[in-house]
């Protein structure tokens, strides 16, 4: 997280009623709840786990068995099972 100082985003105005009640001190200002992102919305690992997930359902849909989609994509059989027989919503 990059820091940057009120005085050069603030209107005066702002800056001095904020000053009211912190000086001097780091202040973390969160974004909206409208705004926030979902944990690797940012990065794409969400998308890409949805799309490596996504290939693990449609081998095993295919008849590829679970032993064989574990070593394929490097995961533990519960993991794959996980993927596999969740209900998708």
């Amino acid at each position: 997280m990059k820091y940057v100082s009120a005085n050069d985003i603030l209107p005066e105005e702002l800056l001095l009623e904020v000053q009211k009640y912190v000086q001097g001190t780091t202040l973390y200002i969160p974004s909206p709840k409208q705004r926030k992102k979902k944990w690797g919305e940012m990065s794409g690992q969400r998308a890409y786990l949805k799309e490596r997930n996504e290939q693990i359902r449609q081998q095993f849909q295919q008849g590829k068995d679970v032993e064989k989609l574990a070593e394929a994509f490097f995961l533990s059989l519960d993991s794959i099972k996980k993927i596999v027989y969740r209900k998708q919503v």
